[in-house]
């Protein structure tokens, strides 16, 4: 397979002649891992149950932009307090599932009420577009930002996460694996709802090809993953990722390097935190949503200055 791949400067945002790479195809990756070994930060609580009522449909605003072009960072170093939620299942565990699939999955009601919590609370949900477009240039965020992602793609997302962000008038991320969507994988979104989804309103980004481990790999199989799976997303909904979340919260400068030639924007990890710097946006941080995350618990998150 051949890829062309651009060289471009992160502070001019010029970009030269596209250089010819012949890219083998990598033997079939393994299974998916899990990237739930980080540590619980909320106090773990006893039974919960939640009734929620209804929300009243509210109107979205159309589908996040993809800019054409790369904000130029204005030599400014700025910091901001914007929490960015990392979400996984929006759906009731099987009775087998494991440990780390119910630590994973958060039940839609449960999600709804922290929805209504954030927005009790004064939060607005803003794209990462956003933050990227303060941290570079200084562009105003709302008084108490928050951003809302989901890792790897799974079919909840379109069946229960997307309506309730659009009964709520909220937005989300969504990273996605591409090769599962292709191969049509059960358990994983379509493109039809990928398309559907970024329609009403969501941001569709990477979480590479296949959610394996990029940590430690060579230049072409980056390569490989960073326009893979850009190339694909933008045929399929009009627009190209400009951000990698990397699979497993794995990375190494190399993967950095790789991902920002080929020109995303930023980097999502797991790392738990909420202060976001203009100096480090291939290494933003997570606050991670459990199972028994309640909306008290996640109030408490959101408050922390870390």
């Amino acid at each position: 397979m051949t890829i062309a791949i651009s060289s471009s400067n992160w502070l001019t945002g010029w970009t030269t002649a596209p250089a010819i790479v012949m890219v083998p195809k990598p033997e079939a990756p393994p299974s998916l891992t899990s990237d739930a070994s980080e540590p619980t930060t909320e106090p773990q609580t006893a039974e919960l149950t939640i009734t929620t009522p209804t929300p009243t449909a509210t109107p979205l605003p159309p589908p996040v932009a993809t800019p054409v072009r790369q904000p130029t960072p204005d030599g400014v170093a700025r910091t901001a307090k914007v929490p960015i939620l990392m979400y996984h299942y929006l759906s009731d565990p099987p009775p087998q599932a494991d440990s780390i699939r119910k630590d994973l999955s958060v039940d839609p009601a449960l999600f709804a009420a922290q929805l209504e919590r954030m927005q009790a609370e004064g939060y607005t949900t803003i794209s990462l577009y956003d933050l990227v477009a303060y941290l570079t240039q200084g562009t105003p965020l709302p008084p108490k930002p928050v951003i809302i992602t989901f890792d790897d793609g799974y079919r909840d997302s379109y069946e229960n996460a997307f309506p309730l962000l659009q009964a709520h008038g909220m937005q989300a991320t969504f990273f996605i694996i591409t090769d599962f969507i292709d191969a049509k994988e059960p358990e994983y979104l379509s493109w039809e709802m990928v398309r559907a989804m970024y329609a009403g309103g969501m941001s569709i980004e990477s979480h590479s090809r296949n959610h394996v481990s990029l940590r430690g790999r060579d230049k072409d199989y980056l390569i490989w993953q960073a326009l893979g799976s850009a190339e694909t997303i933008k045929a399929e909904i009009g627009v190209a990722p400009r951000f990698i979340c990397y699979p497993a919260g794995q990375y190494d400068q190399n993967v950095i390097d790789i991902f920002k030639s080929a020109n995303y924007w930023a980097g999502i990890t797991t790392k738990q935190g909420a202060t976001q710097a203009s100096n480090d946006l291939f290494e933003l941080d997570r606050i991670r949503v459990r199972g028994t995350t309640t909306p008290d618990q996640l109030s408490r998150l959101l408050a922390l200055d870390w």
